[in-house]
């Protein structure tokens, strides 16, 4: 048992439905988040930029007792992990071998497309790591970058949504896959409408949740689970901007009250 906390990074809201996921997974777990809303997003950065990010947002993190750390933000895991993970005694996760694994299990007709932003997308990252497992599997890419801000400003379910959905998914939906991977955190709270224009044939796979069944697995597996006491801090979350405007879209991401528990820190001490 190890009742150290899990600490969860994100650029801003879209890592709660990871969050969320990990609740469900592992209820009686300490979770510290942190989003990084002074800076979202992430998507657009230079690979410099990112790291030195990145580098940041877990050196924040490890000011608290923390047994693992999982980047909840798909542009990190693919472009600074890689390259930061050995620099941190506390182990490090992120979402892409999660959500991969699943993906091509799921796949009948070998064709999978991945979205993300910008810098997922350029990483490459989440076709290597299907390629690795088979060599015929076909990858469709696809850079969203207004998904983000469509998210972060509460547009879910509207017109607009479906707009940019139909212009930025029309050419995978054309090459036929049956498996897309949600390659940001962000991008699950816009599902209905992504899954209506896919259509049902198409599985779609949700990184945020598939990270929290590894997450679950990893900690069962190396005996790290928490003994149950929870703490009465047992959820803690901190941003680099706005409270205010967290807390009231965080509670319809993680759909529960975050009011109080949220705090402002200054990111740039790290």
């Amino acid at each position: 048992m190890d009742n150290k906390c899990i600490g969860v990074f994100d650029s801003g809201l879209g890592g709660l439905t990871a969050v969320k996921q990990i609740i469900n997974e592992l209820p009686k777990e300490d979770i510290i988040y942190f989003g990084d809303t002074g800076r979202v997003p992430y998507g657009s950065r230079s690979k410099e930029t990112l790291l030195k990010y990145t580098r940041g947002d877990i050196r924040f993190l490890n000011t608290f007792d923390v047994k693992i750390i999982v980047i909840a933000c798909g542009t990190a895991s693919s472009a600074a992990l890689p390259a930061i993970k050995d620099e941190f005694d506390v182990p490090i996760i992120g979402v892409i071998d999660a959500a991969v694994y699943a993906a091509v299990r799921a796949t009948k007709n070998k064709k999978i497309g991945v979205i993300g932003t910008a810098g997922t997308i350029k990483s490459g990252e989440y076709e290597k790591q299907i390629k690795a497992y088979d060599s015929e599997m076909q990858t469709f890419a696809k850079a969203c970058p207004m998904f983000v801000p469509l998210v972060e400003n509460g547009y879910f379910d509207t017109e607009v949504t479906r707009i940019i959905v139909a212009e930025y998914l029309e050419e995978i939906r054309n090459q036929g896959v049956d498996t897309l991977i949600l390659g940001c955190t962000h991008y699950p709270l816009i599902e209905k409408v992504i899954r209506e224009y896919m259509g049902d044939d198409v599985t779609l796979i949700n990184s945020g949740a598939e990270v929290a069944k590894y997450l679950k697995k990893k900690l069962t597996k190396e005996n790290l689970l928490h003994d149950g006491k929870c703490d009465e801090n047992q959820y803690r979350y901190y941003v680099s901007d706005d409270i205010s405007s967290f807390e009231e879209l965080g509670g319809i991401f993680l759909e529960r009250e975050i009011n109080g528990q949220v705090n402002k820190i200054d990111i740039e001490k790290y």
